[in-house]
């Protein structure tokens, strides 16, 4: 980005949104930054202007838009299911809020680049279907987070298609961090972990900071395509609860529904994508990153895993170690 570019962040009150905000208030490309949420940000922002507002406000997202009039647009206002809402909230939360922000961008006369949040969750993992995507695979959801993922990425093209501007599209492996609210992390931290019995897939995950770092970086690479961004290595969610002292319990068909009523009484509900995650597995070939938009994450997905669990670590002290 040229210095003093007009930024628009949508999503902006999500652990995500507002890490990003944070980034690009340091960089000195950026100029006016507004953003937009049904949350207010979740750090201390100091040049940033937000607008809380619903995301079903369709006239008054288009209003704020229209009144930056952006060169540059961070569309992150995806809802994942029982993670910030619930799944009927988000997926409702994320089709309005792409038709009313992208719709609107693609009639502002500034634009120049869109950046869109997507995720892994829009390949599916139907039996046969490539172990470990690259973009150049067909997204075939399985999940309903997935087709609303499809549904977001379907709106952006339309908008880029209209705008004619280069659009990055990141579909991002899970994210996880010891902030983050993430139906995945929930169920890791849980003393007893629910698993697969009849296999232990593998699955990639992202550290919150390497996302946020992956999108600013896109934003000033102005790289027109899609881009996967998982974190290099693979764990298993045995292999997971067992690194962070949990119990593993394998679990068979029937016995999926009690896990899922048991881990929602105690606030880790397991929605659909993270189930599929569980029983298929959700690795990607992320080796594009690094050409497309110039970073790699830093932290491996066994670090990521470990610094979920590390976080909730609690050391006691007797009286006499006490720091007076």
């Amino acid at each position: 980005m040229t210095k003093g570019k007009r930024v628009l962040i949508s999503g902006m009150g999500s652990e995500l949104g507002s890490l990003v905000a944070t980034l690009l208030e340091q960089e000195p490309a950026v100029g006016e930054m507004v953003g937009l949420d049904i949350d207010p940000p979740r750090r201390r922002l100091r040049r940033a202007h937000f607008h809380r507002v619903d995301p079903s406000d369709r006239r008054k997202i288009v209003g704020i838009v229209r009144d930056v009039d952006p060169e540059v647009v961070i569309h992150l206002g995806v809802w994942e299911p029982d993670a910030r809402a619930n799944p009927r909230d988000a997926a409702q939360w994320t089709a309005s809020a792409a038709i009313g922000v992208l719709g609107a961008a693609a009639t502002c006369p500034s634009i120049e680049h869109l950046v869109v949040r997507s995720g892994v969750s829009i390949y599916g993992r139907r039996r046969g279907s490539a172990t470990r995507p690259d973009e150049s695979v067909t997204p075939d959801p399985m999940t309903p987070f997935g087709r609303t993922l499809l549904q977001m990425e379907q709106v952006a093209e339309r908008t880029q298609r209209t705008a004619d501007v280069p659009m990055t599209v990141l579909r991002l492996a899970p994210v996880v961090g010891p902030h983050v609210p993430s139906p995945l992390g929930r169920l890791l931290r849980l003393p007893a972990v629910p698993v697969s019995a009849l296999a232990d897939p593998a699955f990639a995950l992202v550290d919150d900071q390497d996302a946020a770092a992956a999108i600013v970086a896109a934003a000033g690479r102005r790289y027109d395509g899609v881009v996967n961004v998982a974190s290099p290595g693979a764990v298993t969610a045995i292999k997971a609860a067992r690194m962070g002292g949990r119990i593993p319990v394998p679990l068979l068909g029937p016995e999926w529904a009690v896990a899922r009523f048991v881990t929602g009484v105690f606030g880790a509900p397991i929605p659909p994508h993270v189930l599929e995650l569980m029983h298929r597995g959700g690795t990607v070939d992320a080796g594009h990153a690094g050409d497309a938009i110039g970073v790699m994450p830093s932290h491996s997905t066994p670090e990521v895993v470990q610094a979920l669990y590390e976080w909730a670590t609690v050391v006691h002290l007797r009286p006499s170690e006490a720091v007076a």
